[in-house]
């Protein structure tokens, strides 16, 4: 397991986010999550524009084990999908931390309170 990075937040069910310029986050998928999953086949982005809520449904990864749902983190507009993952899926294998899935405009940036720090996650993860 690979160091959790401190500038990160993170979700009970293993997405990562890094806040960036104009209330705008990054989203992908912990390090925890590739290792359990297994070499990643396939990835389902939700729609550019689209509008995604809170701890609900909107993409998926699929590994030559399993298939799984990933949430949302924050509520808000997708503003950007990492194209490239689309076509090489294993990049988030590879290194789970530098490869983003989507990218987010927040409609509440409060909602970022909600997540978990990295010493919170390694907690949880340690269970």
């Amino acid at each position: 397991m690979s160091d959790l990075p401190d500038n990160l937040k993170y979700t009970k069910t293993h997405e990562w986010v890094l806040l960036e310029e104009d209330n705008i986050i990054r989203v992908g998928i912990t390090d925890f999550a590739q290792e359990e999953l297994g070499d990643l086949v396939y990835i389902e982005l939700p729609e550019l524009g689209g509008m995604v809520s809170a701890q609900q449904q909107c993409a998926v990864v699929e590994s030559v084990k399993t298939a799984s749902d990933l949430f949302s983190p924050v509520s808000g507009e997708v503003v950007d999908i990492n194209e490239d993952v689309l076509d090489q899926p294993e990049l988030v294998n590879d290194d789970a931390y530098g490869t983003w899935l989507f990218r987010i405009k927040m409609d509440d940036p409060t909602e970022l309170d909600e997540l978990m720090d990295a010493d919170d996650y390694q907690q949880m993860i340690e269970q």
